[in-house]
């Protein structure tokens, strides 16, 4: 399915979000809040839009993709494309231990967020994709 522009006046992160409704719209406006704050200007996208998922996914980028949010029935989860090589001194990461790549935020119904912790590791994600880009560029 092709991805197409937004009718001006809309926010189509604020509409995806919204449709989840509940405790999970909350605590994904929070998030998105928070990766807003810790990285100014990032660059929000609905990614992978297919009919099995007509709305896409939930995704923030700066230099390369940050982290993807969704919701599930129990619980929300934030992904980190290269959480593996993001320092996590908060211990915030508690899923996707399995793969060598990506690490994931799981957070149930009434879990509390460290704001402060998140919004450092985000900008640490953030930091980790501009390094990349520039190692890429002097490579060139």
């Amino acid at each position: 399915m092709a991805e197409t522009a937004p009718p001006a006046g809309t926010d189509p992160i604020a509409e995806r979000i919204a449709a989840w409704g509940g405790w999970r719209a909350g605590t994904l406006t929070r998030i998105r809040e928070l990766i807003r704050e810790a990285v100014p200007g990032v660059r929000e996208e609905l990614k992978w839009l297919k009919p099995t998922n007509p709305l896409g996914v939930v995704a923030w980028s700066h230099a390369g993709l940050l982290c993807t949010g969704e919701a599930y029935r129990g619980k929300v989860k934030v992904t980190f494309a290269r959480g593996a090589s993001v320092p996590d001194p908060a211990g915030l990461f508690n899923a996707g231990f399995g793969g060598g790549t990506r690490r994931a935020i799981d957070l149930a119904e009434g879990d509390t967020l460290d704001a402060e912790a998140f919004r450092q590791l985000v900008r640490a994600a953030a930091d980790l994709n501009e390094a990349a880009k520039a190692a890429k560029a002097r490579a060139r």
